[in-house]
């Protein structure tokens, strides 16, 4: 008889709100201070800062008032780009020393969908991190 083990790495996938940027002090030194990534229809701003939260990463999504009009529609693209960094939040996390926050910005004026959405965070995430490289 043969046994076979099966092993999984365990990843949340999971946006707690812990991991919620809601500090008003933060948000401001993160505008200030930040650097940015663009992959449109996302703008990435970031700030290596200690945070004191128990996460690597603490994330903030907005949508303009000035591209999209509707409060209906605004929190609809917040809603899918909260879900689309809940599940592909593990590409910014591996390889970093140190905690960041982040405030991901729609710059679009139309509607997107999951599909686009997903494709651009992960362009994203891949010059996150050579960006981070090269300011090393």
């Amino acid at each position: 008889m043969r046994l076979v083990i099966l092993v999984t790495v365990y990843m949340q996938y999971t946006l707690g709100k812990k991991e919620k940027l809601k500090s008003k002090k933060l948000i401001e030194q993160l505008f200030a201070e930040g650097k940015h990534v663009k992959a449109f229809p996302f703008r990435l701003i970031y700030l290596p800062i200690n945070h004191g939260g128990e996460s690597l990463i603490k994330a903030g999504v907005t949508v303009p008032k000035r591209n999209v009009k509707l409060a209906v529609n605004r929190n609809r693209i917040k809603r899918l780009m909260r879900e689309v960094y809940r599940k592909n939040k593990h590409s910014f996390t591996e390889n970093l020393s140190e905690p960041y926050i982040f405030m991901f910005i729609y710059m679009a004026k139309e509607a997107p969908n999951y599909i686009d959405l997903e494709s651009s965070l992960k362009k994203l995430a891949v010059r996150f991190h050579t960006k981070i490289k090269e300011d090393d």
